[in-house]
C-alpha cells in the first residue's frame, strides 16, 4: 500500500502521482492521510486503483473519476463525484450539495445524508444514499438511478427526463413533470441489485418509484405555467 500524507506533501503532488497510474500499475492500493477538508482530492483518476481517504474532504472529491474506487472515511463537501464516468465512490459520512452532478456512469454510495441537488443532471450514474436527500435533487436528471433509503426534500425530480428515482421514505414534494410510477418486477430487480452494491439492508419492496410524466420534453404552450 502507498501511504501519502497530504498535509506534509501537498495536493498537487498527490494528484500527479495518482494520474501517473495506468491499467497495468502495480501500485493499486493508496491511503491518503491528513486530508483536513482539502479540495479536489483524487480528481480525474483513470486507472483501476483503490484510494482510501482517511478523513473528510472539501469540494469536488473524486470528480471525473474513471475506473478507480475512492473511499472517503469521513464526509465530503460540494460536488463529490461530479461528472463521474465509471468506477465507485463511497462516502462513509454525509455529502454536501450536488453530489454526483452530471455523472455519466459508475456508482456513488453515500452512507450518511446528501444535501440539496443530489444527482442534478445525472446522465447514467447510479447513486445510493443511505440517509436523506435535500431539495431539488435529480433536477433535470436524464438517465441512471437514484436510490434514497430515507426521505427526500422539496421538488424532487423537477424537469426529469428518463432517470429512475427510488425512495423508501417520504417525499416532501415532487418537481414539475415528476410523478409516482408503478414498481414493476424489472424495477424490483434493478433496485435489489443497487441496494446490494450500495451495502443497504433495505428491501426493494419498501420503496416507491418516481419518474417523468413526459409532458415537458418539448415546449407546449398549454404547459407554459410548469416551465
Amino acid at each position: 500500500m502507498q501511504t501519502y500524507d497530504l498535509e506534509a506533501n501537498g495536493l498537487r503532488d498527490l494528484n500527479a502521482a495518482l494520474h501517473a497510474q495506468s491499467n497495468d500499475t502495480n501500485q493499486t492500493s493508496w491511503e491518503i492521510v491528513n486530508p483536513r477538508g482539502s479540495h479536489a482530492v483524487a480528481v480525474g483518476l483513470d486507472a483501476p486503483i483503490e484510494v482510501a481517504v482517511k478523513g473528510s474532504t472539501g469540494y469536488y472529491t473524486a470528480g471525473m473519476n474513471k475506473q478507480a474506487t475512492v473511499h472517503v472515511h469521513g464526509s465530503a463537501g460540494p460536488g463529490v463525484a461530479e461528472n463521474m464516468m465509471s468506477g465507485t465512490v463511497i462516502i462513509e459520512g454525509d455529502a454536501s450539495q450536488y453530489a454526483g452532478a452530471t455523472g455519466r456512469g459508475g456508482l456513488l454510495v453515500i452512507k450518511g445524508n446528501a444535501s440539496s441537488r443530489c444527482g442534478i443532471s445525472m446522465k447514467g450514474i447510479d447513486i445510493v444514499v443511505h440517509g436523506n436527500i435535500g431539495h431539488m435533487s435529480a433536477f433535470m436528471a436524464q438517465s441512471g438511478n437514484l436510490v434514497v433509503c430515507g426521505d427526500a426534500g422539496e421538488a424532487m425530480g423537477d424537469s426529469l427526463y428518463e432517470a429512475r428515482l427510488f425512495v423508501r421514505g417520504s417525499v416532501k414534494s415532487l418537481g414539475a413533470d415528476c410523478i409516482e410510477k408503478e414498481m414493476r418486477p424489472e424495477h424490483i430487480e434493478i433496485l435489489r441489485d443497487l441496494l446490494e452494491k450500495g451495502g443497504c439492508d433495505a428491501k426493494p419492496e419498501e420503496f416507491k418509484r418516481y419518474g417523468s410524466a413526459r409532458q415537458l420534453y418539448n415546449f407546449d404552450v398549454d404547459n407554459a405555467g410548469a416551465y
